[in-house]
């Protein structure tokens, strides 16, 4: 008997705001990304293993990174 289990993460959109990205200067949408990381069991997730972490990708430059905490409480 063989056991397959790992962890998985994904990620899912939490909102967007118009504001200037830190990787090019323009003025564009930024998405808000919430990612969660899960332990699964024969590919079914089944509890998280570490907290939730939010990050921005910018619609401009598709630069990714990691969301500054007090901009997720305005949003």
């Amino acid at each position: 008997m063989f056991l397959l289990f790992g962890v998985r993460s994904k990620d899912h959109l939490a909102g967007t705001r118009v504001m200037n990205c830190e990787v090019c200067g323009w003025q564009a949408p930024q998405q808000i990304l919430k990612r969660t990381t899960k332990f699964t069991l024969f590919f079914i997730p089944l509890f998280p293993v570490k907290p939730s972490s939010y990050y921005m990708v910018c619609g401009h430059c598709q630069g990714f990174r990691k969301a500054d905490p007090h901009l997720l409480s305005v949003a």
